[in-house]
């Protein structure tokens, strides 16, 4: 029987799931990365939203929707504790309103979980958190390969002549040299556009793009086996969007576009995902103001949940 981690879960056996203090899947808010190998972590900032903003609300909403979360997967065939020890960090401070103080902070913030052994799974926020975790990471491992769930391609050149915006993350994200575009991929992209040069703008970039009607037509196996063919050997990193999911199934967000994915599409595409060095992953745009009966901070934090098992896969096939 395999020893468990020294951080895990509270036992429902002892403590009912109602009671306690409310932290990610009921785990040890602590802010020591000593022996924890995973770390859930808020970046609760959503001054780059452009439409509907509440993300800011985000963390809370996915820690309250996550306690019915248990440490066995069985999908995966994995007792998550059995290899990981995993903490919820809390929260890194931001400045509401202000985007490049708040992006300083989350670097900085960032930074110090890359430069432990801990695998960071951030919760925001508008998806322009992306940007400064993005940032963090270079200076740990250099340009990283992207694996990008989204209805929207993110890779605008600005808004209202400004440059950060939650539209706008990948694209400073490619001036920046932060990603390798030859690895990767950005799947979902749906809805209006302005023009034909919007909707190459992944292509132009180097980016592999999968839409949302090619996505509904080649099915959820073919696509997880051209995501892993792109992103080949290396640190990776993924990020997703809760409206890569459709409006009825996460309503709690801030540009819904109809012709989107399930509930199960969802978790099924992130748990194909295996045998990839992914170093780190978010989670955005989850508004629980917009959020009936809070299903779609439920998902968020399923989908999350399904990150944590690939980590606690990793760490099986590296003690193997």
């Amino acid at each position: 029987m395999t020893k468990k981690k020294k951080y895990q879960p509270l036992d429902a056996m002892d403590y009912p799931r109602f009671e306690g203090i409310r932290t990610f899947m009921r785990l040890p808010h602590i802010e020591v990365l000593d022996d924890a190998d995973f770390a859930i972590i808020g970046a609760p900032f959503d001054t780059g939203g452009t439409f509907r903003v509440g993300a800011r609300f985000g963390p809370a909403g996915i820690r309250d929707n996550s306690l019915l979360l248990r440490p066995y997967n069985p999908a995966q065939q994995i007792g998550i504790f059995d290899y990981c020890s995993g903490i919820d960090y809390g929260d890194i401070p931001v400045v509401p309103g202000y985007i490049q103080e708040s992006h300083k902070k989350i670097e900085v913030g960032a930074k110090a979980i890359f430069d432990s052994r801990t695998i960071p799974i951030f919760m925001g926020g508008d998806h322009s958190v992306s940007l400064p975790i993005l940032r963090a990471i270079k200076q740990k491992f250099g340009p990283v390969a992207l694996i990008h769930f989204d209805a929207h391609c993110d890779l605008w050149h600005g808004y209202f002549n400004k440059k950060d915006t939650h539209g706008t993350p990948f694209r400073r994200a490619l001036e920046e040299n932060l990603i390798d575009s030859a690895r990767s991929s950005q799947i979902g992209l749906r809805g209006p556009l302005y023009d034909e040069g919007d909707h190459q703008m992944p292509t132009e970039a180097g980016l592999m793009a999968i839409t949302g009607p090619e996505l509904h037509r080649m099915g959820i196996d073919k696509a997880i086996r051209k995501i892993k063919a792109r992103v080949g050997r290396g640190p990776a990193y993924l990020t997703f969007d809760i409206d890569f999911v459709d409006p009825a199934y996460a309503p709690g967000t801030g540009t819904p576009e109809a012709g989107g994915f399930t509930g199960y599409d969802s978790i099924s595409l992130v748990r194909g995902l295996t045998d990839i060095d992914f170093i780190g992953y978010d989670m955005v745009e989850v508004m629980p103001a917009y959020d009936p009966a809070n299903v779609t901070c439920l998902l968020a934090a399923n989908i999350i949940y399904e990150f944590i098992s690939l980590i606690a896969l990793q760490k099986r096939g590296n003690s193997n």
